[in-house]
């Protein structure tokens, strides 16, 4: 029998380890091989099939777009005073989710981030102006703002919120020329 010192193996368990390894990676890999039907499905919930097809198929870029990740709100005639702040938000994740059907692609896009309450926050439910945009090439498909409530209840700590917007449909013929923008916009500056 070979010893081992601190920090290294001996030779017999470095083999057993690779023969091991070898063996649960052939495992995984005949658990992961589908045999047959090569349009194999997913059950997500029991009434939705999702196909092979449409795990590999082609779903257009989300990104938000530069500036408008973050929002603050000011009381009345406090715009960019930081003891005026009545609350901050921002977006840390986007994603979307693309359906198929009949030569349509319909895309929901949803953002995740927070809210921050400043000195001048009050208890209560807010509106953050949430505006998503889809664009083929230089062309606008759709725009659409959308008011996102979010009920804060504590002056003290920060509250996350969950954003969803509504589908989008386009031909899936060019959703390859397909890019989203969100973010967040306040619309045109009133003055």
């Amino acid at each position: 029998m070979q010893k081992s010192t601190f920090g290294r193996l001996n030779p017999l368990s470095l083999r057993f380890t690779r023969l091991g390894g070898a063996a649960l990676l052939g495992l995984l890999v005949a658990g992961c091989s589908t045999s047959g039907n090569q349009q194999g499905t997913v059950s997500t919930s029991g009434e939705q099939r999702v196909t092979q097809a449409d795990l590999q198929a082609y779903c257009p870029r989300i990104s938000l777009r530069e500036g408008t990740s973050f929002f603050s709100t000011y009381e009345k005639g406090g715009n960019g005073d930081s003891s005026r702040v009545v609350y901050q938000a921002s977006i840390s994740d986007v994603t979307r989710d693309c359906r198929r059907d009949n030569g349509t692609l319909t895309i929901t896009v949803a953002a995740a981030g927070r809210v921050v309450p400043g000195p001048k926050f009050r208890n209560g439910t807010i509106n953050m102006p949430i505006r998503v945009v889809v664009m083929e090439g230089d062309k606008v498909i759709s725009t659409k703002l959308h008011k996102q409530a979010v009920a804060m209840n504590n002056s003290q700590s920060a509250t996350q919120f969950l954003f969803a917007g509504t589908p989008v449909s386009v031909p899936e013929a060019s959703s390859r020329q397909v890019q989203i923008f969100i973010g967040f916009d306040e619309g045109p500056n009133k003055g």
